[in-house]
């Protein structure tokens, strides 16, 4: 590849396909490559316009008559625990994220499908061997990250502290002004405690240690049950004509606008 395809990256449209989030609404995507030396930079760029991730593509959506989606970033260096965020929080106080390399195992892959197939059953990435779980982990020419949650416990006899069984996954990217959390998956069975708030407590928690100002969480989706819970961790911006605004706390009934996404 030529260093004008590094430098001016060419941008494509996808065909429109039925909406995962809304009924009866068709999507479409702007994507591009993230590969070469530019891809840290171009990626910090593009995730503050909005932009999300998958291996070494970046989109985001380009639909035609619905502004339903909206770029989430929570502040984390404002981010205050509210009362049941801190009960959430001190229930799984023994589960710890640990950060890792980029790199798959067959653990991981078997909680994922686990996860799917009780949360996503009828998406797309239900279907996806071990070997397209791993490009997703591990092909990316940007600054990530996997982080492993597990509990520790400790033997009341010896002292000795041991890890349990994977509870949880992040995929997440380092930006130039916060953590992006890519994907994350965990245990469906799990009955103590919220295990996608405490990640998400946790990237607000490892962002502030860095001194990174954001969490991007993705899209809220305006109309969507399933991508509710992002309104909680306040203060949030989201990204509008007017550039990234911080969040009133009100949902427009109708999300049809005249902005786009």
């Amino acid at each position: 590849m030529t260093r004008q395809f590094f430098e001016n990256p060419q941008f494509y449209l996808t065909a429109p396909s039925e909406c995962p989030y809304l009924e009866d609404r068709k999507e479409r995507k702007v994507f591009t490559h993230l590969v070469g030396p530019n891809a840290t930079s171009l990626n910090d760029v593009l995730s503050q316009g909005g932009f999300r991730r998958s291996q070494n593509i970046v989109y985001r959506p380009a639909c035609e008559e619905c502004s339903a989606c909206v770029s989430v970033r929570v502040c984390a260096s404002q981010f205050k625990m509210t009362r049941s965020f801190r009960r959430s929080w001190q229930r799984l106080r023994s589960v710890v994220g640990e950060e890792l390399p980029p790199s798959a195992s067959a653990e991981q892959y078997d909680l994922f499908q686990k996860y799917l197939a009780a949360r996503h059953n009828d998406g797309g990435m239900s279907r996806m061997t071990l070997p397209e779980y791993a490009l997703m982990i591990e092909d990316t020419h940007v600054e990530t990250a996997i982080i492993e949650y597990r509990a520790n416990t400790v033997d009341l006899n010896t002292g000795a502290h041991s890890q349990g069984p994977l509870l949880a996954v992040a995929l997440t990217d380092r930006l130039i002004d916060g953590l992006s959390m890519v994907y994350s998956f965990f245990d469906p069975d799990f009955s103590e405690g919220s295990l996608g708030t405490h990640m998400i407590l946790d990237h607000i928690e490892r962002a502030r240690s860095l001194a990174l100002p954001y969490v991007y969480l993705g899209y809220w989706v305006n109309g969507s049950q399933k991508m509710a819970y992002k309104r909680r961790f306040q203060p949030q911006q989201h990204l509008g004509a007017a550039g990234w605004v911080e969040d009133d706390g009100e949902v427009e009934d109708d999300p049809l606008g005249q902005f786009g996404h």
